[in-house]
């Protein structure tokens, strides 16, 4: 019976080896100045991993999920704690997720722009889901290979009818916003996950005839009817596939270890 549970044990992996391995896929260094990637919340790396539950943002009701399926680590796109906590007393979700995790010795690591300035990472995700190909960087950041947002050529052109049908059905959107493009056919097209719309004046100057990220804002729709046609999916629908990532990374670490995708919607913005 000991050799069995020795024998179980050599299938799984430490905290730390979790971390590592997505910190060799996206080195925290690329993550952006504002930013708080990496561990969030960890009482315990050098504890063995009982399974890894993935999402995109932590909630009460994921890190609930992780419980129920004997989860000790979850890692998110999204981190938990952005600003400073100046107490915790449970006032608000953020709060309440701490408490939560610590009192169920359960670590939060979070993969953020680092991972969306990593090649292979959210960008290239959306590249990909969206069928471009010569991919490159649209804003490549200096002395690294990584980037903010990533330009491709459609396989084949569409006209502008089939490409938003094309997007809405692959990213599952049910409200897609778009500008007034006075442009008949999309070939080259610049993606950015998330917040992009600081990047369309770089996909203007690559000459992109679609701009696709998950949030634009009003103003920004503006003045860019001859320039490119702008999609806004959404924050949580252009990141969704995120996870396809984090899970990826995990099982080439090690196929034995158990991971989880949330089951949660964690997205906050209904649709009526």
């Amino acid at each position: 019976m000991q050799r069995e549970i020795v024998n179980k044990r050599l299938f799984f992996m430490y905290i730390r080896q979790i971390i590592g391995a997505l910190e060799d896929f996206a080195p925290l260094a690329l993550q952006d100045s504002y930013d708080n990637a990496g561990l969030q919340i960890g009482l315990a790396k050098d504890a063995e991993t009982s399974g890894v539950l993935l999402c995109l943002d932590v909630t009460e009701d994921v890190i609930d999920e992780a419980i129920a399926r004997g989860c000790n680590i979850i890692v998110s796109h999204h981190p938990l704690l952005f600003a400073p906590l100046k107490s915790i007393s449970g006032k608000n979700y953020i709060e309440r997720c701490v408490v939560k995790a610590i009192k169920n010795d359960i670590t939060i690591y979070a993969a953020h722009t680092n991972l969306d300035s990593a090649r292979g990472g959210v960008n290239y995700k959306i590249a990909e889901k969206t069928g471009l190909t010569n991919i490159e960087w649209l804003s490549p950041k200096e002395g690294a290979d990584a980037g903010e947002g990533i330009v491709g050529i459609l396989k084949n052109p569409m006209s502008k009818a089939d490409f938003l049908q094309h997007i809405k059905k692959t990213f599952n959107v049910e409200a897609l916003r778009y500008n007034d493009w006075q442009g008949d056919t999309i070939s080259r097209v610049a993606v950015c996950g998330g917040a992009g719309n600081f990047l369309i004046p770089e996909a203007i100057k690559k000459g992109c005839d679609a701009f696709i990220t998950g949030e634009i804002g009003y103003h920004r729709f503006f003045g860019h009817e001859d320039n490119l046609m702008m999609l806004e999916l959404g924050h949580y629908e252009s990141e969704k596939y995120t996870i396809e990532i984090l899970h990826d990374i995990i099982k080439k670490a090690d196929q034995n270890i158990p991971v989880y995708n949330t089951t949660i919607k964690t997205n906050p913005i209904n649709y009526l």
